[in-house]
Order: structure tokens, then sequence, then C-alpha cells
């Protein structure tokens, strides 16, 4: 399998050399649209950029195929490495890795249309294949990494608090004005969405993949009428794999209606597939700590719920694995196990129906794992081995379709954590992501009513490291 997918990525990464060292077909297959804030981009590597709104109201498109997008792919063409790429060209000139942009060039919705694709002209828009969407920043959750960006519970607590002092901005009102990432409030017209639904009947007949993001997408009423858009097409896309990402934590009437519109989609053969992302960094109280607004027992009900009822969806946990998810994760792991193993079965459309896909947190800085630090009292990179090792025991082999257990794939994304957080890092951002774990923790504890130690006793010796620690 392994030999097969470097064949693959090698054929893929010749044949975009033949363009020239740049080309990457995620420039015009994928797209990232931020509704909420008016922004889009194709991946997840270059940051995003603003949709003027004089492009939109000519071109509903423009969602996706900004002037600016078009430039940047024009220069793709030529045999030119836009700058803001370069994530992908620092991989490929220091290492025999491939890239991102091989990898994402090779997907099943990018690398048959390549032909078609460098044929184009730079200025001809194109539809993408794999697009994601998030309608609004609505959401009934304070996850500690997350910001006014995406949670109008978070814009409620800055509103009202300020932001925190830290040394970074992530949750800085003026920084989002500064940078034009201020979401639409709720009460107001969102010509970005308008423009979703004037384009959306012809996006969806070329989509390959289409995911719903947010925000909590279960409280924004365009996430309902794409369900019902899907349920009630006469000549429904039957290739569409479609995607929602939800919290599971919304009232219990939500979630009813969330598994009556998926069946109606499943059994109705509206879609290829279906498969829900919802995210846990933890077990318990820690991971309620982490994810505010969780209720750890009532979402793994609703977890068990929706795989019981929904016979043809699947569900992928998504862990952004930070500082904070170090002391319990194996208790996750356990528990994920344990809906594996409840909801296999041979008759479900997919076998394997749950699957950890586990992702390291990056920003904020202070939470990310490279926080923690080895000292005499505990070893934080033995905790991330021993739970790659309890996800090595709980593995099932490739083959073994039908059984429960951990993949390949899933064990070696926590093996990627360790040795991300083994990594040299400079003296200089180890101390200042320590002293801002310190200023956003208890700030926390003070804005949330909440006890970092009570909830974490494991890190009292690295609290007080923090507490010490200046800039």
């Amino acid at each position: 399998m392994e030999n097969k997918f470097h064949e693959h990525s090698l054929k893929v990464k010749n044949e975009l050399s033949k363009t020239g060292c740049g080309m990457c077909l995620a420039k015009w297959t994928q797209v990232t649209m931020h509704l909420q804030i008016g922004h889009t981009h194709s991946c997840h590597h270059p940051g995003t950029h603003p949709i003027p709104e004089r492009e939109i109201r000519r071109n509903p498109s423009a969602l996706h195929n900004t002037r600016f997008k078009k430039i940047r792919r024009k220069e793709m063409l030529e045999g030119k490495r836009p700058s803001e790429c370069d994530y992908c060209w620092n991989v490929e000139d220091n290492s025999t890795e491939f890239s991102d942009r091989i990898f994402k060039s090779g997907e099943p919705w990018s690398y048959p249309h390549m032909n078609e694709i460098k044929a184009l002209d730079w200025k001809a828009d194109y539809n993408p294949k794999y697009a994601e969407v998030s309608f609004s920043n609505a959401c009934n959750f304070k996850c500690s990494y997350c910001s006014p960006q995406f949670s109008t519970r978070w814009m409620e607590e800055i509103e009202e608090h300020g932001g925190y002092p830290t040394t970074d901005n992530f949750n800085d009102l003026a920084y989002l004005r500064q940078e034009d990432k201020m979401p639409i409030p709720l009460s107001q017209e969102n010509p970005y969405v308008e423009a979703f639904w004037k384009w959306w009947p012809e996006l969806y007949r070329d989509l390959h993949t289409f995911r719903i993001t947010g925000g909590e997408p279960l409280m924004s009423k365009d996430t309902w009428k794409v369900l019902d858009y899907i349920i009630d097409e006469k000549n429904p896309n039957k290739n569409l794999s479609l995607a929602i990402n939800s919290n599971l934590g919304v009232p219990d009437k939500l979630i009813d209606k969330f598994i009556e519109k998926i069946n109606r989609i499943t059994e109705g053969d509206k879609v290829k597939d279906f498969v829900i992302f919802t995210s846990c960094d933890s077990k318990g109280e820690q991971a309620e700590y982490i994810r505010s607004g969780l209720v750890y027992n009532q979402f793994m009900d609703n977890v068990n719920k929706i795989l019981l009822k929904c016979p043809r969806v699947n569900i992928t946990f998504m862990t952004t694995y930070n500082a904070l998810s170090v002391p319990n994760f194996g208790g996750l792991i356990t528990d994920i196990y344990d809906i594996k193993y409840n909801h296999k079965s041979v008759d479900r459309y997919w076998p394997n129906a749950v699957l950890l896909d586990s992702s390291y947190l990056r920003h904020p800085q202070h939470q990310a794992v490279k926080t923690l630090m080895a000292d005499d009292s505990h070893d934080w990179g033995n905790d991330i081995l021993n739970q790659a090792k309890l996800m090595d025991f709980l593995a099932t082999p490739y083959a073994a379709k039908t059984e429960a257990g951990y993949g390949d794939m899933e064990i070696a994304k926590i093996k990627r954590i360790y040795d991300w957080y083994i990594s040299d890092e400079e003296d200089w951002l180890k101390n200042m992501r320590r002293y801002n774990f310190y200023q956003f923790f208890s700030n926390h504890d003070k804005r949330r009513g909440t006890d970092f130690l009570k909830t974490f006793p494991e890190f009292e010796n690295f609290w007080n490291i923090c507490k010490n620690t200046k800039l």
C-alpha cells in the first residue's frame, strides 16, 4: 500500500513539473470560504485573503475565483512559485519528503483534472471540487484555543472583559479589525452568504467533497438550508461526499432534527457518503475545561446515539492535541476504542464507522504541547509515547475491515506529535510560551469560574514555573 502511494505521489510530482516547479492544483480545485469574515484561501498553509465585495457582486464564484488567487494561478502556470506557498517550498527544498502540494494535487478530486487545468487561461473561473464553508461564527462553546472569529460566546466574553493579557493577539478585537477579520454580526445581512446561494446550484453539480465548518454549523440556518436542498433535489449529485462539523453539544431537539435529515439523505441515496467531524481533546472534566460548554458524558451519548440511529454515517473525532491534552488523552483513546468496538458491523455502509484524526495545535503558541517541558517532576514526552503505545495495543490490521481498533495512520499521527514536541526551539520562544500560559489560564479561571490546578493537578510544578516566568 505504501509503495503504491509513493509511486502515485512521484507520478503527480513529475506531471506537475512539466508546467514548472510551482504548480499546485489546489489553487483551482480546493477552497475554504470563511463567509462570516469574507475571507478565502485554497489550502490551510497560506493565510486567508479578503474577498472584495465588488467582485462577488459581479461574479458570485469570486468567493473562490478572486483576482488575488488568479494572479497566484498565473504565476504557477508560468512555472513560478507564489511566495504565500512557502510552506511547501521549504519542505521540498530542505528534505526528500513530498510536500502537501503533491498530496493535494494527487487527491481524487484534483488529479483527474490536471490536463484540463493546465490548458486554462489564468483569468478563467474554475469551480472547485473540494469546498469548505463556514456561514457564521454562531457557537455555544468557548474552546480555550478559539477566538471571537469563530465563536459568538468568545465574542461576548471579549466584549465584556477585553482581551487576555498575553503577548499574542489571537483574541484581540483591535487586531481582528486591523486584519479585516471581524465577523459580520448575525443580525446583519451578509453579502458573502448571499453570493454563496447564488453560486450554489452551479457549484453543487461540480463538487466531489463539500464540508460545512463553523462556528457550530447546527446553529446556522444555512446548514439546514443545504441539507434541505440536497433532500429536495430531484437529480442529486450522488458522487458527493458530504461532511459537517459539529461539537454535538447542542440541545437534543437539534440532534434529533440532524439525525432525521441525515437519514433522509443517506437512505434516499442523495450522496455518496456522509461524515460528521466532531472534536474532543481529552477526557472528562479536563476535556470540559479545554472546550468550555462541553458536557463530556452528554457528548459521548450523542456520538453513540447518532451511530446507532444513522447506519450509513461515519464519525471522525478531530483532536486538536494541545498542552492540556497530555495528562488524560489515554482516557479518550480508550473511550473512542469502545465506540469503535460497539459500532463495528459488517452491515454498516462503512464497517469502520469511527476514526481518530489527531493534529497538534500550533496557535495560540502558549497552548501548544511544546509549551510543556521535561523537568525533575515529570517527562511529558513519555506520556505522549505511552499514548501511542496504547493505540498500538488497541490496533487492528488494515486488512481486518470488520474489526475494531486503531489503524496505522491514526497511530502515526500521535507519533508525529511526539516528534514535533521534542524538536528544537529557541529559548526566547519557550520562555514566551510559558509566560503567556500562566497569563491566559490564570485569567481564564477568574473570568470563567474555573480552577486550573484542581482540574489539572498533574501540572502543579509546571504551573509554578510558568507563574514565575518573566519576559
